[in-house]
């Protein structure tokens, strides 16, 4: 199992994190601006907020059924590693991102790697919207599903939260903010959108430390040993990332994100202001409560995921993964039948929000706008 929670009492390290976290809320609003201090890159970002009216702009241009029939059915599919599915998600991966005007760089990183079944090929997609800028917002999923041997069952697992909605969903903020991310791309030249996909982060047989995590362990290693920018000589790819973003395990009702890391719960406190603010504005659907999925107040346990390896290497992390996990993970009922359109809805328009506010890209308002 990929889950691995902390088995001791953290009760009161908790308790002093949110005393203190409660007080700088208090009397340092400006915790709101976040300085990240790496090697010898200083830098310093602050989001937006966007208005009622670029929120309505950005949000009009999302479309779940669209979504559900371009991107999510082609990943409901078998597509463990080497497979032929694998490649099929991968083709239609890059084609739905070369297909954008914002302008792609997709690259993928290949590589063969031993697993309990022998030598697999392994392919991580990694699509850049300005590799030219020097800091990166990192959004990420896993692509693939995981291996069951026919003999065992003979049914062929789907993996619909794990992961092919996030994936899909990533697609889709990259379709509907097309125009906003293109408009970016040159008015914040040294701040860009990042999309990692990848490949082989379930356990092929069973999860230990070395059949697991295939895609991301072997691409953070290899980030941390790629120069960035472009001819520096004490920076690399990993430093350039301001914050990554793992998605996993989406899709199923009410899902529960808590707060797993600390450093960055400006970002999760960001979120659940964004599903308040939709909520008021009516654009949340199945939604009676102004919380229910982001909740920066209550940690909960370390997960094991695509996001260690960079964790290990000081890359901050915000991991939304559902805690407790579906009730379908892992079985053949994590299917297309027993995914929630609302929620996934819903967190389509927060997320949406997010990356534009935290790319500080605001939407052009009609002039015609009520």
């Amino acid at each position: 199992h990929k889950i691995k929670f902390m088995l001791f009492d953290m009760s009161i390290v908790y308790g002093f994190f949110w005393t203190v976290l409660y007080l700088k809320w208090m009397f340092f609003p400006q915790i709101l601006n976040i300085t990240i201090k790496k090697k010898n890159l200083t830098l310093r970002h602050q989001a937006v907020t966007l208005t009622q009216d670029e929120i309505l702009t950005a949000l009009s241009h999302t479309d779940l059924e669209q979504m559900w029939q371009r991107d999510l059915r082609p990943l409901l599919v078998t597509r463990y590693p080497g497979s032929p599915g694998s490649q099929a998600v991968q083709e239609h991966i890059k084609a739905t991102l070369g297909s954008l005007g914002a302008g792609w760089e997709v690259t993928e990183d290949r590589f063969i790697s031993q697993t309990p079944y022998g030598p697999l090929p392994f392919t991580n997609l990694i699509a850049t919207l300005n590799p030219a800028a020097n800091r990166r917002l990192v959004l990420a999923c896993h692509y693939d599903s995981k291996y069951y041997p026919p003999q065992w069952h003979g049914r062929e697992f789907q993996g619909a939260t794990d992961s092919a909605v996030p994936c899909a969903m990533m697609l889709e903020i990259a379709r509907a903010l097309d125009e906003e991310l293109e408009a970016q791309k040159s008015s914040s030249p040294n701040l860009t959108l990042q999309l990692i996909f990848f490949d082989g982060e379930e356990a092929l047989f069973q999860w230990t430390s070395t059949d697991s995590l295939y895609g991301s362990r072997h691409l953070a290693q290899k980030m941390e040993s790629t120069p960035h920018p472009t001819g520096a000589t004490d920076t690399n790819q990993l430093d350039g990332m301001d914050l990554l973003v793992l998605l996993d395990l989406i899709g199923a009702p009410s899902p529960y994100f808590g707060n797993q890391f600390p450093r960055t719960t400006i970002w999760l406190s960001r979120l659940q202001s964004i599903e308040k603010r939709l909520h008021s504005m009516n654009q949340l659907v199945d939604h009676p409560n102004s919380v229910q999925y982001f909740w920066p107040n209550r940690p909960v346990g370390h997960i094991q995921d695509d996001h260690i390896p960079f964790l290990n290497r000081g890359v901050r992390i915000l991991h939304l993964i559902p805690s407790p996990f579906p009730s379908v993970w892992h079985t053949f009922d994590d299917n297309e039948q027993n995914l929630d359109r609302s929620t996934i809805q819903n967190l389509n328009k927060i997320l949406q929000v997010f990356v534009l506010e935290y790319l500080n890209a605001r939407p052009a308002v009609p002039s015609d706008a009520p």
